[in-house]
């Protein structure tokens, strides 16, 4: 089929690429000119495994190219997918859908004929309903747009994967409509994955769009919980990887992201459980949503945690210390820096007055762009020059996977800091090393630290009492 992709950031250029390797005739469109040309390039503008190697093929097999030009995406097919950003606004937690209006006001008056829009990016519920009413007065006469709703559930790292072998294809048309052609586009378009038996999921624009954003808002949840019992953990000494392990075998709990550490960062899960939590409060229920103002507040807490457990890791006091950071992705397998644990860190040990030197396999550019006060090394042992605590902030396989011999020539003190639990802490006590990790036993101030909130905490509790 002739296809357009609306948009070709993260989501976009994927969707495009992975549509062409499909079978199908993709044009891709985007206002940003410096992009389109990377593109066409063969040039994947973001780190994403795979995926490169996807574009270049279909961009020379010619079932795949990139324009500027609405007017030729229109002219190219009768089906768009719509894959822009929507950032959290500038001043507020609501999602920006700048873009998104942007998009449908530079398509629909060119589009002639009959058109379908499949709307893929993550949207406040509403949008579509409000999206639709637009396409109604920009559409000219004699001209019937559809819209349809289909969220993506991309994970970084394996979005190519996440694109033609998905868990579920959901998608949403009007509910007020008597007949739709989406479904049965949607089922062509995906002929050749809907045979492996993945569910197509068929409902309105509203559960659409809450699907994605309740997915978002669980798996944020579930981090932030198992971070909130480290923080006990912590306190009485508990391990919280054997607790999490444990409940873990609870098919109705399970192991998955019940991992203790950083927490989660990125371009996802933070703004979309704000957005959530502000659409919520624009519908009237405040109440609904009100607990993932709290799982944000965790998951911020656990940075300044971290920043805490390094002081004590190196006497008390960072000031002048020189701290190495091992990752600055907020997660491996990515160069995203949006909103990552690791750079906040790295962030907040340096306002301490720390010297702090970062290394990261593919984030180092968009780092140095984010945090251009910070130090930068070409690899792991040159960050760790001298350095009198190593932080483990991502967890990429070389960081893992290291053994203390690699550093231990290298660093100035034998110390190392797990933010993300995912070392062997024997092999780094046997090696000698002093080795710390978030979620683990209070010790020494760290403890102190804690007696005097539970104090506080409980004089507060013994005033309410009377």
């Amino acid at each position: 089929m002739k296809l357009t992709v609306i948009g070709c950031g993260y989501l976009g250029a994927t969707h495009a690429a992975c549509m062409a390797e499909l079978g199908h005739d993709v044009l891709g469109v985007d206002v940003d000119e410096a992009k389109v040309e990377r593109l066409t390039a063969g040039e994947v503008p973001f780190f994403e495994p795979g995926l490169q190697d996807i574009l270049r093929r279909n961009i020379a097999s010619g079932r795949l190219s990139f324009t500027t030009d609405h007017r030729a995406a229109a002219a190219h097919a009768s089906v768009h997918f719509l894959g822009v950003g929507t950032p959290q606004e500038p001043r507020g937690h609501a999602a920006d859908l700048g873009h998104v209006n942007a998009a449908i006001d530079a398509l629909v008056p060119v589009l002639r004929g009959d058109h379908l829009i499949i709307g893929k990016s993550t949207v406040p519920v509403g949008t579509a309903t409000g999206l639709a009413q637009r396409i109604a007065v920009l559409a000219a006469d004699g001209v019937a747009v559809e819209l349809a709703w289909s969220p993506e559930f991309l994970r970084e790292g394996f979005a190519v994967e996440d694109t033609l072998t998905p868990d579920r294809i959901v998608v949403g048309t009007d509910p007020a409509g008597t007949t739709s052609s989406a479904v049965p586009v949607i089922r062509d378009i995906y002929r050749e994955i809907l045979e492996t038996g993945v569910p197509l999921i068929e409902t309105d624009w509203a559960t659409a769009e809450l699907v994605k954003v309740s997915a978002n808002a669980f798996l944020a949840t579930k981090i932030s919980f198992i971070n909130a019992i480290s923080e006990l953990c912590e306190i009485v000494g508990a391990d919280v990887s054997t607790l999490a392990d444990a409940i873990g075998h609870d098919a109705r709990i399970g192991r998955r992201f019940l991992n203790a550490g950083l927490g989660f960062g990125g371009g996802c899960l933070p703004k979309d459980i704000r957005a959530f939590t502000a659409r919520a409060d624009e519908l009237g229920a405040h109440r609904t949503l009100g607990f993932l103002r709290e799982v944000d507040a965790i998951n911020m807490r656990r940075r300044t945690a971290m920043v805490d457990l390094v002081s004590d890791a190196v006497g008390g006091d960072v000031l002048g210390r020189n701290i190495a950071v091992l990752g600055a992705a907020f997660k491996p397998e990515s160069d995203d820096v949006r909103d990552s644990p690791a750079l906040s860190v790295a962030g907040q040990l340096a306002l301490r007055g720390a010297s702090v030197t970062v290394f990261d396999p593919k984030a180092l550019e968009n780092s140095r762009r984010t945090y251009p006060m910070l130090a930068y090394a070409s690899s792991g042992a040159d960050a760790c020059d001298r350095a009198d605590a190593v932080v483990v902030a991502t967890e990429w396989a070389e960081f893992v996977h290291m053994s203390p011999d690699e550093l231990d020539e290298v660093v100035r003190a034998k110390v190392i800091v797990d933010g993300r639990r995912c070392l062997d802490p024997q092999m780094w006590l046997d090696a000698g090393w002093q080795y710390h990790a978030i979620g683990g036993p209070v010790t020494g101030r760290r403890r102190e630290r804690h007696t005097a909130n539970a104090h506080v905490v409980g004089h507060a509790a013994q005033t309410l009492r009377g």
